[in-house]
């Protein structure tokens, strides 16, 4: 039996799964992460035409302070976004599909290292919703399929992620044993749900398991809508949000665009303010500013000197802490920008409130349409690495009880179910 792969191209992190003869592996693909089995979806140029991909990307940006090369993260993020074309890196011209497509080659090449040949097959996950807009939508997984094309794939599958995470779970039920789950996949872009049921023992893996999936749902919501909130609420005072410039006349007192601390919400978006026309304008600000010189020159600093991934490593850290306890600190000294913010459990929760709504919405529309109650619902599967913030669980266990809420691989349940269907193929 042929070898295929299944592989979970994440915003944040991306996972390879190899399937042969009915046995499926999570391989290392980053070995220079303590994480070897997950690799970092970050690009990193140096102005030699070299490009490093995960933690190498990463530890060459921090090594230069973010002044040497162009980092790029979160480049999933920009699939459904029909502006966004083409950039340019040191003269070199890519298209979002290029860019994409770097990341999934090396992943290809390092797993076919491990089993010493070429692999044409390939089944990749995608999220239930990539934009609520239909077109949009359809235009992210083409651009994701041209990626994977160009990456050196020419057997492409599709499946969604949270189908596959189910699938890795029901792998381990026992023989005859038979579920109705509610799977959520919390990932860095999107919150992904399905309801299916489930049986355990062995299956023919070309069985259509349509009729087991009842509904899927989704929403344009997760980790870094979620670190945005923090950045908005917490730490874009420091770059600009509210400060006062003077107008054409020095008793005239103006806010300052809005629009710039609000672009830095989106750590993904912060190289585009390194733009001709933008750095003019905030350079021109900082010339005009009164008592509020030094947030503006913050705002300088950080993305004149690209900082932007050091910060939101700062806020995804305290995020983080926030899972275990109900205080953390964001402290961010570089460059003479120097932040240190007490965020509390209390307080990200009451800045994530709309967006917490969203996602329950989302959940009772999927169990609307699957036309089962709560209480039909025989377990509740969370991963992501956003499925540890307690509010998200909360939502789940209030929802369907506590007891129903089993543990499953956060990080690498997509990527092994991805690989159980290809067996498929």
């Amino acid at each position: 039996m042929s070898i295929t792969f299944g592989l979970d191209f994440g915003t944040t992190n991306s996972v390879l799964a190899v399937s042969q003869n009915g046995n499926v592996k999570i391989v290392d693909i980053d070995p220079s992460s303590d994480s070897k089995k997950t690799l970092k979806s970050v690009l990193s140029f140096d102005e030699e035409g070299g490009v490093n991909i995960g933690q190498e990307a990463i530890n060459q940006y921090i090594g230069y302070g973010g002044t040497y090369g162009r980092f790029m993260q979160s480049i999933k993020a920009f699939l459904p976004n029909k502006s966004f074309t083409e950039t340019y890196v040191f003269g070199k011209r890519y298209e979002i599909e290029d860019l994409i497509a770097l990341i999934l080659k090396a992943i290809k090449q390092r797993g076919e290292a491990y089993v010493g040949h070429a692999v044409d097959t390939v089944v990749m996950g995608r999220p239930v919703v990539f934009s609520e807009d239909k077109e949009l939508d359809l235009l992210a997984e083409e651009r994701l399929q041209t990626a994977a094309i160009r990456s050196g794939f020419t057997n492409i599958h599709f499946m969604y992620e949270p189908i596959a995470a189910t699938l890795a779970y029901e792998s381990n039920l026992k023989e005859g044993k038979e579920k109705l789950v509610f799977m959520g996949d919390f990932g860095g872009g999107t919150s992904d749900f399905v309801i299916m049921r489930l049986r355990g023992g062995k299956r023919d893996p070309k069985e259509n398991r349509k009729n087991d999936i009842l509904s899927t749902g989704g929403v344009y919501i997760a980790g870094d809508t979620f670190d945005a909130s923090i950045m908005w609420n917490k730490l874009a005072k420091h770059f600009g949000k509210g400060a006062k410039i003077y107008g054409s006349s020095s008793d005239q007192i103006l806010d300052a665009p809005i629009w710039l601390p609000l672009t830095l919400c989106q750590w993904h978006m912060i190289p585009q303010l390194r733009g001709r026309k933008t750095l003019h304008i905030i350079r021109s600000l900082r010339g005009v500013s009164s008592k509020d010189r030094k947030v503006l020159e913050n705002l300088h600093t950080l993305v004149i000197e690209n900082l932007g991934y050091m910060l939101f490593l700062a806020i995804e850290k305290a995020k983080c802490e926030l899972s275990d306890k109900d205080s953390a600190v964001i402290e961010f000294s570089e460059k003479n920008i120097n932040i240190r913010e007490e965020i509390t459990r209390a307080d990200f929760e009451v800045m994530t409130d709309d967006k917490f709504r969203e996602i329950t919405s989302c959940v009772n529309s999927t169990l609307s349409r699957a036309g089962v109650l709560a209480k039909d619902i025989d377990s509740v599967l969370l991963t992501g690495g956003s499925s540890f913030i307690p509010k998200v669980r909360r939502i789940f266990s209030d929802k369907f009880g506590e007891e129903k809420l089993l543990p499953i691989d956060a990080f690498t349940s997509v990527a092994f179910g991805l690989g159980l269907s290809a067996v498929r193929y």
